[in-house]
């Protein structure tokens, strides 16, 4: 087939479908993820594998994978995806009233609680038809690779060394307390160094293979080390385990304070001390010029300033 033959049986949603079925390496998750009817998905993948001369995804196991053509057109069919949105949101402007676009966002749930609901509520306001996807800061989670690949416009957290690769939004800053039960030992007496470190902790489970997060970054820096017993990945469960146990949390006092009025939990300071969370929002060069993009980072800085003044 002649080059421009080719071409001109491609256009800007079959890549979109190649990109989507090739990250997902599942045609139903690619269909749930375009809002397609999965017939429709499959009928498309064929074309795919006609077009390329490679069936592009093939089963694995119980699952699929790419074929070494298949990896291939990821980050290509990433970057035609990224030409195109800049293009053609460059040349309309953004109107949140009218948009339909999809706002994708990754944070972690140690946040100020309040954070993501507030923001949703704001975006859904303020431009009723754009989707919001809330993606969240896992194990497996490359937020890098995610941010270039626009797979999300935006990452909210906190990093004591935050990423120089990236463009970066300071959001607020938090001092570093420790959350216990109300009848927990310290709670009476306080505590010294050594009996906080020899506490029994409890911690949010790594982002990433090998992480440990910032205030266990901070001890090491110290030559510290805490005893960690319990790990959990869902950071909204972890202050009702405080509550009724013997372990400690010690994280944002913004994010203890949403709890004391609702559990029987007390704020201690810590013994140690820790410089304050910075909390920031990161985002890739890909969308840095992008209109919309820079109304959802409003969106993120405005709501953020409003809970400091809480």
């Amino acid at each position: 087939m002649r080059d421009q033959a080719l071409f001109d049986k491609i256009d800007l949603h079959l890549i979109r479908v190649l990109h989507t079925v090739l990250t997902e390496r599942s045609v139903s998750r690619a269909a749930l993820r375009l809002g397609m009817h999965q017939p429709a998905v499959s009928a498309s993948l064929k074309r795919l594998r006609e077009l390329a001369g490679d069936p592009l995804l093939v089963r694995s196991g119980s699952g699929m994978a790419p074929t070494d053509a298949g990896l291939r057109m990821v980050e290509p069919s990433a970057s035609i995806l990224r030409a195109a949105e800049v293009l053609f949101t460059g040349a309309r402007g953004f109107d949140p009233q009218t948009s339909d676009q999809t706002f994708r966002v990754a944070a972690s749930d140690y946040l100020d609680p309040h954070f993501l609901p507030q923001l949703v509520a704001q975006i859904k306001a303020q431009a009723p038809m754009c989707p919001i996807e809330i993606h969240p800061l896992s194990a497996d989670s490359d937020y890098h690779a995610h941010l270039a690949q626009g797979e999300v416009d935006v990452v909210v957290g906190n990093w004591l060394k935050p990423p120089e690769d990236l463009y970066l939004g300071q959001l607020f800053a938090d001092e570093v307390v420790c959350l216990v039960a109300q009848d927990h030992p310290a709670a009476r007496r306080g505590w010294t160094r050594e009996s906080w470190l020899g506490a029994e902790h409890i911690a949010p489970t790594p982002t990433h293979p090998g992480a440990r997060g910032v205030i266990d970054d901070h001890l090491e820096s110290l030559g510290l080390v805490r005893n960690i017993t319990a790990r959990c990945p869902h950071f909204g469960l972890i202050p009702s385990m405080v509550a009724s146990s013997l372990l400690v949390l010690t994280t944002g006092r913004r994010y203890c304070e949403r709890f004391t009025g609702r559990l029987p939990v007390k704020i201690l300071p810590c013994p140690i001390e820790f410089p304050q969370l910075m909390y920031y929002q990161l985002w890739h060069e890909r969308s840095h010029a992008s209109a919309s993009a820079r109304w959802l980072r409003e969106q993120v800085r405005s709501v953020a300033a409003a809970l400091r003044k809480e």
